[in-house]
């Protein structure tokens, strides 16, 4: 078995990522899946929003999203053991396109309904959950090990940077061309990702068959983590981000609407302004994050991320929440980078796909956010439902200290 390689293990000074091209081309792929969601999951709240007034319905749009993570992610991470990852890569792209083309043209004929964008919600969930185990894998085995943090920073920028364009860009289509411009400007962004996909030069066949059923595979990835206090607290950590946290997301298009009565084009602004924050967040991370840094920046920014959470629902103007969702993204950048490169860099070399199956998984616990974030919203107010869910986020944080403090104990190799 490979040593797990720690992040505190000094290596040579990495190439530049970007001339790697096989690198380049699968950041070129996750940017593009990264702008269409972004892009589509306001056009989406909007859409909804102005047919039914319900955020709980809103929420749901976004819960849909992460709920095949939750029940598949850990199978997609054995899958793809046994799987060519470039020709499962090419697969994913082509779904999502096909998913995109057909709300285009249901839309183009008037004739879409909600539970259409439920069911494209639900696809491209499947996407989402195959990300980890398939696509960071591969860059991973591109760059090695001694340069994940920084692809990983690379990788979460260009996310982080879709949220900033994504929403804006979303929200100026719809009030010109409506729910259907966005999907059609996301099928030609799938052009792009396919091309990109196609050219990747790695071609690496899966390993051989021996004869361990998915059970067995899939409890050896369990295994690894039972026995890796870190490992543990890093995914705790992940749950309660996307329970408390993440879900703040699908109701900010609810709060710019029905608190601020903003337009679609403003409501696309300050959406997009905690995509600004962690774009900033990302670039920070790239330059000045070192590996005895990594377990402090993953907990300081789901803290920081939970704090403006309640800032955000307390601000009394556009202006003071766009600011809140500024910082809010910016404390992000150091929980998403750092996120799968904790992962991935804690975990035995062959058994990385799995376990990053099960971080799919945790990830994919979120829909219980949602689902409790729209009940509130509803009965509540968005705004108040916001205040709710930061709140409980913090007092979970504070209350399962005693486990994820293993995190900041590993610190990098090094005692805390």
């Amino acid at each position: 078995m490979e040593a797990t390689t720690s992040p505190g293990v000094a290596e040579a000074p990495p190439r530049r990522l970007f001339a790697i091209a096989d690198f380049r081309r699968l950041w070129t792929v996750g940017a593009v899946i990264f702008l269409v969601r972004w892009l589509e999951m306001l056009a989406v709240s909007l859409f909804v929003w102005e047919g039914t007034h319900s955020a709980f319905l809103v929420a749901m749009m976004g819960m849909l999203r992460l709920v095949p993570m939750g029940l598949f992610g850990a199978v997609l991470g054995v899958w793809a053991e046994r799987v060519d990852l470039r020709r499962a890569m090419i697969a994913v792209v082509l779904v999502s396109g096909a998913s995109s083309a057909v709300l285009a043209l249901l839309a183009h004929f008037e004739v879409l309904e909600v539970w259409h964008l439920a069911l494209g919600s639900l696809v491209n969930g499947f996407a989402w959950a195959a990300d980890n185990p398939v696509r960071r894998m591969m860059i991973g085995g591109a760059v090695g090990p001694a340069r994940m943090g920084a692809a990983m920073s690379a990788d979460v920028g260009s996310n982080n940077a879709s949220r900033m364009l994504g929403p804006t860009l979303s929200g100026v289509i719809f009030a010109l061309f409506g729910v259907q411009g966005a999907f059609f400007v996301a099928l030609g962004l799938y052009a792009i990702a396919l091309h990109a996909a196609l050219a990747i030069a790695v071609r690496a066949p899966p390993p051989p068959a021996t004869g361990e059923s998915l059970a067995v595979r899939l409890g050896a990835g369990i295994a690894v983590v039972r026995r890796t206090p870190a490992l543990i607290g890093t995914l705790l950590v992940t749950i309660i981000f996307n329970i408390c946290g993440w879900p703040i997301t699908s109701i900010i298009p609810v709060v710019a609407q029905a608190r601020f009565g903003l337009g679609p084009e403003a409501t696309g602004l300050l959406v997009s302004m905690d995509g600004v924050g962690a774009f900033l967040g990302a670039l920070t991370m790239a330059a000045f994050a070192r590996p005895d840094r990594y377990a402090w920046l993953y907990l300081g920014g789901v803290a920081g991320y939970l704090c403006m959470i309640i800032a955000f629902a307390l601000a009394p103007t556009p202006w003071l929440a766009g600011a809140a969702l500024l910082l809010m993204g910016f404390s992000q950048a150091g929980f998403s980078i750092m996120q799968a490169t904790l992962v991935y860099l804690l975990t035995p070399a062959e058994l990385r796909s799995r376990v990053l199956g099960i971080l799919s998984v945790c990830i994919g616990l979120g829909p219980l956010g949602f689902i409790a974030l729209g009940l509130a919203a509803d009965w509540l107010g968005a705004s108040s439902a916001a205040l709710a869910t930061g709140l409980i986020g913090l007092g979970a944080l504070g209350l399962t200290h005693g486990t994820w403090r293993a995190i900041l104990r590993h610190n990098g190799g090094n005692p805390a």
